[in-house]
């Protein structure tokens, strides 16, 4: 039998009761968020007809979530992080402020600290020997377009297995291999060699795939390189760049995939490109260009404070 409760006193007392509305004490901002989310979920269940079993698998799903650390991975794959981008989009377009370069999530895998060197680094350790050497580089400019000399540009990206250093389960990897922080050059110019990512998937046995498959959906992203660019003056930029003629790269479980964060990838294998980047035989070439935005009324009003690892 369905029955439905939601819109009674009751239910309606019980609800601000439940979220501490009727307190003095507490957050007032933390009680109308729980507020609203308590009677959004007690709507769906009423609406839905979800069962008390269909409720209590959903809290054991949730502690699975948590012991495989896994909600940050979630959110993403559900969308979340995508809408949240959409929003600051949204916001930039009312103030008239344009992003050159798109903005895109930030994914669950940075880790502050990462070696620093002036306009150009090395990421990789060389250990990869499946990987191909990549090249990427290019120019920061400010809102005006003129380039912007000791800009940041921290990036961090996967192996050939789909593994992060930090998170590599094999332990193959040494601290902040393939993360680094490089300050632009005098012409705000920045440059790395790496060897080129691979796509990777959600774990296959974890919580979120699991979801994904009930959902009908894959749990892949193509292979991507992230970036966050800083600047006196400027917002700090969180973007990442797909690699050009991945199956995936339009077809990215974590909805990343934007229009301009797909430069190409170029083959290089004549002797005078070698020669120019000191290698030893051909490399695949990115050139990426990246312009920031002003600050408003001298603030980063879409700075976001996430809990991050520190290493």
């Amino acid at each position: 039998m369905s029955v439905s409760i939601f819109n009674t006193k009751e239910v309606q007392e019980f609800l601000s009761l439940a979220s501490g509305l009727t307190q003095t004490a507490g957050n007032d901002r933390t009680k109308a968020i729980v507020h609203r989310l308590l009677s959004d979920l007690f709507k769906a269940i009423d609406d839905l007809n979800i069962t008390s079993d269909e409720y209590w698998a959903g809290v054991a799903y949730v502690n699975q979530l948590g012991a495989r650390s896994e909600a940050g991975l979630l959110s993403p794959g559900l969308g979340l992080d995508r809408f949240l981008d959409m929003r600051m989009d949204a916001e930039d377009e009312a103030l008239g402020i344009a992003n050159p370069t798109p903005r895109t999530i930030e994914g669950p895998l940075y880790v502050a600290g990462a070696p620093e060197a002036n306009g150009f680094a090395r990421l990789d350790d060389g250990k990869d020997t499946a990987g191909h050497t990549l090249i990427m580089h290019g120019t920061v400019r400010g809102a005006d377009g003129k380039p912007l000399p000791n800009a940041k540009v921290e990036v961090w990206h996967a192996n050939t297995k789909g593994f992060y250093s930090h998170f590599d389960p094999t332990g193959e990897q040494q601290a902040f291999n393939m993360r680094r922080t490089i300050m632009t050059n005098a012409q705000g110019g920045y440059k790395f060699q790496s060897i080129v990512p691979v796509g990777y998937g959600c774990p296959p046995d974890g919580p979120t795939q699991a979801l994904l498959n009930q959902l009908g959906r894959h749990g892949n992203r193509p292979a991507h390189i992230h970036l966050f660019v800083t600047a006196p003056g400027h917002r700090k930029l969180t973007t990442q760049i797909n690699i050009d003629g991945d199956p995936l790269v339009n077809d990215d479980f974590a909805y990343a995939t934007r229009d301009g964060l797909v430069p190409p990838l170029v083959e290089r294998t004549d002797e005078a490109s070698i020669k120019e980047h000191g290698l030893n035989g051909p490399f695949a070439e990115i050139s990426f260009d990246i312009t920031l935005s002003a600050l408003v009324n001298g603030v980063d009003n879409q700075l976001v404070d996430r809990p991050r690892l520190a290493a």
